[in-house]
């Protein structure tokens, strides 16, 4: 059963989250598809980008990240002082 984000986000326990999104259906982000032979090593670039330019738009440091062929993991810092200018 899912949580609702309330319940799963407590900065009194910690500002720091690991996020992990992945894709689905044998789907690539990026690199090589060994099933279709397609490249989709171009995407890299703009997954990179807009995490980073999200970040500048909500109260969120983007502290480390790595996109993967078929997933990313980001770890990310709450800045609540941010967030209540």
């Amino acid at each position: 059963m899912p949580k609702a984000r309330s319940q799963q986000v407590s900065l009194q326990d910690t500002c720091y989250y690991h996020c992990v999104s992945r894709c689905v259906r044998r789907s690539f982000l990026c690199g090589q598809d060994p099933y279709s032979g397609k490249s989709y090593e171009h995407r890299r670039q703009w997954v990179e980008e807009r995490l980073l330019q999200l970040a500048e738009v909500f109260a969120i440091s983007v502290c480390a990240f790595a996109v993967m062929s078929n997933h990313t993991h980001v770890v990310l810092c709450i800045e609540p002082e941010q967030a209540e200018q």
